[in-house]
């Protein structure tokens, strides 16, 4: 399986789940509000359930078919209550092994010699149009991962999902990234 394919994919499963109106404790109907483990739990009982072998764990966050050692990171600028998040854009920005940024996760995914393909994923959440957005932090990541910290990896995928229930978290973008090893 191809990343494309697998962005692909698990932006389909989270516009599905949406869709649902799942609520996550006690905030408005629909995936933004949900956390990392919950979210990635659902990908992975989706997956399995498509026939593809899916678990998550401590590291990775979600192991496809033992081919694949995806990290998980979620950006939503705003909360459940419309107000601006603060520090929404540290998980992915801190250039620190040993942290839990997805610059962090990249570099403790490169470490990992189980699996023939590691990949990063974001799911971040948007308004339709964006209030802000996300584009310039992804930006960031990618010269920062890059040029600072010398990480190698492909071309960012990118699946973007509109029409979602909840109020402030109108619109999903599934963003991954393949390293290079």
């Amino acid at each position: 399986m191809e990343y494309r394919e697998v962005v692909t994919t698990i932006a389909d499963i989270l516009k599905e789940f949406d869709a649902e109106m799942p609520i996550h404790k006690a905030f408005q109907p629909g995936i933004g509000p949900f956390g990392e483990p919950q979210i990635v739990g659902v990908i992975a009982k989706r997956l399995s359930a498509m026939g593809i072998e899916s678990q998550t764990k401590r590291t990775p966050d979600l192991d496809i078919q033992h081919q694949w050692a995806i990290e998980f990171k979620i950006v939503r600028p705003f909360g459940d209550n419309g107000k601006e998040a603060e520090n929404w854009s540290v998980n992915m920005l801190h250039p620190y092994a040993g942290n839990v940024s997805l610059i962090g996760d990249a570099i403790k995914l490169s470490a990992l010699a189980d699996y023939p393909n590691k990949g990063l994923f974001v799911i971040g959440f948007e308004h339709n149009p964006a209030k802000i957005s996300l584009d310039p932090l992804f930006d960031s990541f990618e010269s920062i991962a890059r040029q600072v910290m010398k990480i190698d990896f492909g071309e960012r995928i990118e699946q973007k999902r509109i029409g979602l229930v909840h109020a402030e978290h109108q619109v999903v973008r599934c963003i991954g990234w393949q390293l290079i090893q």
